[in-house]
């Protein structure tokens, strides 16, 4: 009774949560969310930005690559965005974003990060300071530039402005209309120059002003809580600093973000007076860093307690002659903290960091600390245009993804039905909790879903189904030993669980590294699998668990062909000597491991422009057209562009464009040339341009992914040999090896395109080949001390027969929505699909033939099982060993190992034990399974 109110206690919170998720999908409901789509499902933002060095320097290729990779890690630091960053031209970086909120992402992506500390009242000049160095700033920038005219060289500035004259009355003012520009024949170029004058010339009435080389001109906004002798602002004010950085004598700022210890600079919280519990930056800084920072503010408590000294005034005003350091970040002061002479005579020592304070909420503090965490771009970037785009997935595609999707679901689910009768039932009641949890899951973290997350998806529904296939397996085992229904249920779920529980944790620690290390799609992939892999565990076991826990009380339930259990298990065929002919496996992968190899040294990988750059062309339609017909017509121009990236640009009319661009691989002139006449015949295209582009997976992403692998592998050869002994983690780390070089191979041999895609599907194998392995070992470690009498090589055997139903059908299973993705999914889909079913095909392969056989040969060569080598002869075809399963009934019985079941039910005399009359049914039984043929 208790365990039925437990599992009538479950139900209702599934029950619960389902209401939950669904309000979540329903739009209208008070916690509606919408899903997150990334670039190549719904499109987004496309900014480009231009590189501006400093007075003096060139953009150089290095200089963009690092850019590149700071933008990367503020990407991954904001979220799974997952947007595409790549280089275009000689200093231009496009960023494509998607998500809710992408001008937030715009604005910390590309902020320079320009960290710099000055003395403020030792630094700042007039007309912003008074003869003291107390501020005094100004409110009109045209009046700050004025008063330093004289001060400086032209040459030498970096900031130059065009201001226009605005009469009231008989006065009149200068407010900027041009500027910051670096140059000043770059402002003498501006369009505003063009339209009210003439080129290379300063507008009629207008004037330009610089700011001088050696000063910086600093700001203080609105956004800010604080301003130096301002208070909370009103206007924008203007300050003017001293800017000496390479004066060895007197260094100004005298201190700049390379002092900072990028790792310990974060968001945190006040703690003592005015900024208890508000947000703040706590900035930590390198070692030569903090002797710095006591070293400029022991310079400020000297100079404070001088002051004070002067002018002679009472103890207890010593904070009025406090001096302060201005911690400016590009060029906006964020926060000017005072130095104590009374509290810090010396200075402040380093050790413990600085605080920026005065943030206005929690996420400016948080975005403050991003940008500083990741590094200072090398140049400043100016935005040059911002534009909407299409999805990379054209609407076509995208439908005919969800048409095999859904298909291919369908037929796991009558497939289940069909193989496990009422258990599929159950399961497939099972997959819809885990569908509806899985889809909350993304609308309540927020997940970008991408190509690469839908990868993730399928392995993940793979990893569900298989759960409830390990179990139900148990289960008909255990009622075609003679158990009753109810028991077998209580039974399959005992022994099942750890099993599962095993390759969860293995798959999820792939997952978990992956996301911690990796970048861009990869972490996509990963976080998605870490979830579902999650959610898997809850709705596989406990949810199942409860629906039949509930149904097992019906006479009507205790039927056991009612779930396909009736008889003996048939499909004898499948128990062949896999050991035995372990060498022939062996030999099979190693010729296709020779070819792939051979393969990828000579023709090597067809890599897209994801991984090698190419051709942008952008071009304009007089009518606007669908995504789709471009990619179509473009094809038919030339089957090479079948694989470019095509997207609409701009406004849309019903998801038609008129301006569009195209990636594709480095076009030759005659390519060129060709899609050029191409597109005007067709489309009547005009504005055809073409410039080069970098690639979006670069260098860092895949160090990253592999650093991300290498690492989640050591973790999985920890945790095996702690929860199996370390020589079962030596064959896994085989099969994975085995696994992806035959999928990377196919590919070479192919001449497929290698894509991010490519490498998300890569990854899924990686995961499903380490569950199928440890399903599969988990067998083997039950057995073992089952049947201590066997040799090592019967005992791989007979788990591998007891477990490979299970394989095959899992297998089929994930290769279901698989194949539907490759035989329907479209063209942009078919390369996604075919590395998936090339790879979970090895990794089926691999767990059985490859990595039992070197598990055995490992064993083996240990004392106690290299002595039993040859005990057991294998006769008539391989089907079966001498009296194995008999031994391994004996060996339970003299050493009983215990297994903890869920609620057992008692049969037999109704105490708890099994009759004896069952026990030698069963034993039978075991006997005759396993004889050779010919014998009976």
């Amino acid at each position: 009774m208790a365990e039925r109110r437990s599992h009538l206690i479950l139900m209702g919170l599934i029950i619960a949560a389902l209401i939950g998720a669904a309000l979540l999908a329903i739009p209208g409901s008070p916690i509606h969310k919408k899903a997150t789509l990334g670039l190549d499902l719904q499109g987004g933002t496309e900014v480009v930005l231009k590189a501006v060095p400093p007075k003096g320097q060139q953009v150089t290729s290095d200089g963009m690559d690092t850019a590149q990779s700071v933008m990367r890690r503020r990407v991954d630091k904001l979220g799974v965005t997952e947007p595409e960053i790549r280089k275009q031209g000689k200093d231009q970086m496009v960023i494509e974003l998607a998500g809710v909120n992408p001008q937030r992402a715009q604005e910390v992506i590309g902020k320079t990060a320009r960290l710099e500390l000055y003395d403020l009242q030792g630094d700042l000049l007039p007309p912003t300071a008074d003869p003291q160095g107390n501020p005094t700033p100004l409110t009109s920038l045209y009046k700050t530039l004025t008063a330093v005219q004289g001060q400086g060289k032209e040459k030498d500035s970096e900031q130059f402005f065009l201001f226009a004259p605005v009469k009231k009355g008989k006065t009149t003012s200068y407010h900027v209309v041009v500027g910051p520009l670096s140059t000043r024949d770059e402002l003498l170029s501006s369009p505003y120059v063009k339209k009210h004058g003439k080129k290379g010339e300063v507008p009629k009435g207008h004037k330009l002003l610089f700011v001088p080389g050696n000063m910086a001109l600093v700001t203080c906004g609105t956004d800010e809580r604080y301003c130096p002798n301002v208070g909370a602002p009103a206007t924008t004010y203007y300050y003017l600093f001293r800017y000496q950085p390479n004066n060895p004598d007197q260094k100004v700022p005298e201190m700049t973000g390379q002092d900072l210890n990028l790792k310990g600079t974060r968001q945190d919280f006040g703690t003592q007076g005015a900024e208890n519990g508000q947000p703040l930056v706590l900035m930590q800084f390198t070692h030569s860093g903090a002797k710095k920072f006591q070293d400029v503010t022991s310079t400020l408590a000297g100079r404070g307690r001088l002051r004070f000294t002067q002018a002679g005034s009472p103890s207890g005003q010593e904070d009025r002659y406090a001096q302060q350091f201005a911690i400016v970040l590009d060029r906006q002061i964020k926060s000017a903290p005072t130095v104590s002479f009374r509290d810090n005579p010396n200075g402040i020592p380093g050790n413990n960091g600085a605080e920026i304070t005065g943030i206005g909420s929690v996420g400016e503090a948080k975005d403050l600390a991003l940008v500083l965490q990741t590094g200072a771009l090398p140049y400043n970037f100016r935005q040059l245009e911002k534009t909407e785009i299409s999805a990379t997935l054209g609407k076509d595609s995208l439908q005919e993804a969800k048409k095999a999707a859904i298909g291919g679901l369908l037929i796991v689910a009558l497939f289940l039905l069909i193989f496990y009768r009422f258990l599929g039932l159950v399961a497939v009641i099972g997959l819809g909790i885990y569908a509806a949890f899985l889809y909350a899951a993304l609308l309540l973290f927020h997940v970008t879903l991408t190509l690469p997350g839908f990868a993730g998806l399928i392995l993940t529904i793979g990893v569900a189904a298989d759960a409830n296939v390990v179990i139900f397996e148990r289960i008909k085992e255990q009622v075609r030993a003679g158990k009753s229904v109810r028991a077998g249920i209580a039974a399959g779920y005992a022994k099942g669980f750890h099993t599962i529980i095993d390759a969860n944790v293995v798959t999820a620690i792939t997952a978990l590294v992956l996301f911690l290390v990796a970048t861009a799609g990869v972490k996509g992939f990963a976080l998605m699998l870490l979830i579902g892999t999650a959610i898997s565990l809850v709705t596989a076991v406990f949810a199942t668990r409860a629906m039949l826990g509930l149904l097992a009380g019906f006479r009507w339930f205790e039927n056991p062909a009612f779930m396909g259990a009736k008889g003996q298990q048939h499909g004898r065929w499948l128990q062949i000597d896999f050991m035995r002919r372990r060498y022939l496996w062996f030999a099979i992968s190693g010729a296709i491991i020779v070819i792939a190899v051979g393969s990828l040294a000579l023709r090597g990988l067809n890599f897209g422009i994801d991984f090698k750059g190419g051709s942008q062309i952008t071009f304009s339609t007089p009518t606007p057209q669908l995504v789709d017909d471009v990619r179509a017509d473009a094809q038919s121009i030339d089957p090479k562009f079948a694989k470019a990236i095509i997207q609409g640009k701009g406004p849309q009319t019903g998801g038609r464009y008129r301006a569009f661009q195209m990636r594709t691989r480095t076009l030759t002139p005659s390519d060129g040339q060709k899609l050029s006449s191409g597109l005007k015949t067709k489309f009547a295209a005009t504005n055809y341009g073409e410039k080069s582009v970098s690639e979006s997976f670069g260098k860092q992403i895949a160090k990253s992914a592999g650093w991300a692998i290498f690492g989640s592998l050591l973790l999985i050869v920890l945790y095996l040999a702690i929860r199996f002994d370390y020589k079962y983690a030596i064959p896994v780390l085989g099969a994975l090896i085995h696994d992806i070089v035959i999928t990377v191979g196919v590919y070479s041999l192919t001449g497929r395109e290698v894509t991010t895609a490519t490498v998300a599907a890569v990854l899924t194998v990686l995961g499903y080949s380490i569950y199928d392995t440890i399903i599969i070992f988990d067998r083997i470690r039950e057995n073992v001390p089952l049947m201590r009498r066997s040799a090592f090589a019967t005992i791989a055997n007979i788990s591998l027969w007891e477990t490979i139903r299970r394989s095959l059908a899992t297998t089929f299973i994930t290769l279901l929505p698989v194949a539907s993705l490759l035989i329907f999914g479209g063209a942009t889909l078919k390369d996604f699909a075919f590395a998936l079913m090339v790879g979970i095909g090895s990794g089926a392969y691999s767990s059985i033939f490859i990595a039992a056989p070197l598990l055995t040969i490992l064993k083996e060569r240990e004392p106690e099982w290299a002595s039993k080598i040859g005990q057991v002869e294998v006769v008539g075809d391989g089907i079966g060993a001498q009296t194995v399963l008999e031994e391994a009934t004996v060996a339970a019985a003299a050493e009983p190992a215990p297994i903890p079941e869920i609620a057992p039910v008692a049969e037999g005399d109704g105490n708890g034990e099994v009759s004896r009359t069952q026990t030698k049914r069963e034993r039978r039984r075991q006997r005759r399974r396993a004889r050779p043929h010919g014998r009976r």
